[in-house]
């Protein structure tokens, strides 16, 4: 059986930039990709899959703006 998969990396959504945020929102999104399919070969094998569909590409784009939007808010947007 493999090892958990730590989804919030550092167990904290608090950045000290937007940058970090956005960072952190890009991993955050990658573990939900590993998660949802620990196999890594598979998830090899797909990138050529979903690298040339521009549905799955976007899809991917609003996972992570969805990511960015939560952390940002625990941020309080970094005001």
């Amino acid at each position: 059986m493999s090892e958990p998969v730590q989804l919030i990396p550092g167990n904290s959504l608090i950045t000290a930039t937007p940058q970090e945020g956005r960072e952190l929102a890009i991993k955050m999104a990658r573990l939900i990709i590993k998660v949802t399919q620990p196999d890594a070969e598979i998830r090899e094998k797909l990138r050529a899959v979903y690298a040339e569909d521009t549905a799955m590409l976007i899809a991917v784009g609003q996972t992570v703006a969805t990511e960015f939007a939560t952390i940002a808010a625990a941020n309080n947007y970094w005001r």
